[in-house]
């Protein structure tokens, strides 16, 4: 009865929804108010949040009653019915361009097996004589060292060309003449290795393995910060969040 409404809310257990099972109905409203509808304040929702407290119930009606919920006297099937296709309406409002562009003929489509792809990268041949002699041509432009596997070669060229190429890259190079901006490039007689290799070759090699690994942790570090930040975007409370221009839904 709710496996639709639960699959396009995009529920972790949609399949086999008991109703009337209170350690399924409980969390299902509590996860509904957290991540759906937000009406409630965040310290506002401890009462609902308690599912095997006494109280629950009379905190559930609270919550229909503050939702203007028609049938908060009614049955549970009849409430829940409701209560998801509240949320769904919430959910649509809040992406309704995307779903605008969503027909039976684009789903049809999506579900054939040999549906064309808009990416030009599906319909590449990497295995073809044609690529491994671009990449090749293209190895020689760069003057990245050749490979035996091409495919390698082709990461090494994709890995130049986002760290010297890009956008970011190339701002980068246009300050790094001025004074006041502090350089990336780090000399390696400067770089302290902490131990002794025995060759100069070794310690320089060492050196930039070690550069290189610290240069990943940063990128990695970065990475993180931004999926806390979307994080916190998604769970944020709509009631303080200045960027939905109002209060409440």
């Amino acid at each position: 009865m709710f496996r639709r409404k639960l699959l396009a809310l995009d529920y972790a257990q949609p399949d086999n929804f008991n109703v009337n099972n209170a350690a399924e109905l409980g969390p299902l409203v509590v996860w509904l108010e957290d991540q759906k509808i937000r009406h409630m304040k965040i310290e506002d929702r401890a009462a609902l949040r308690d599912t095997a407290g006494p109280e629950w119930s009379s905190a559930f009606q609270r919550y229909l009653t503050e939702l203007n919920c028609p049938y908060a006297d009614g049955k549970k099937e009849v409430v829940v019915d409701w209560l998801l296709g509240y949320a769904v309406r919430l959910e649509y409002g809040d992406d309704a361009e995307t779903f605008k562009s969503v027909t039976r003929a684009t789903v049809d489509q999506a579900k054939r097996p040999g549906a064309p792809s808009s990416n030009p990268l599906d319909n590449l041949d990497f295995e073809s004589a044609e690529l491994k002699a671009g990449v090749t041509s293209l190895s020689m432009l760069l003057q990245v060292p050749p490979h035996p596997d091409h495919l390698e070669q082709l990461k090494a060229i994709s890995l130049l060309i986002s760290n010297t190429l890009s956008k970011e890259a190339l701002q980068n190079a246009s300050t790094s003449g001025d004074p006041t901006k502090d350089s990336e490039h780090i000399p390696l007689n400067k770089t302290e290795l902490g131990f002794e290799a025995g060759d100069y070759i070794l310690n320089d090699a060492a050196k930039i393995v070690r550069l290189l690994h610290l240069k990943e942790l940063r990128d990695l570090q970065s990475k993180i910060n931004v999926a806390i930040v979307a994080v916190q975007a998604v769970t944020a409370d709509p009631k303080t969040d200045s960027r939905l221009g109002k209060v409440g839904r």
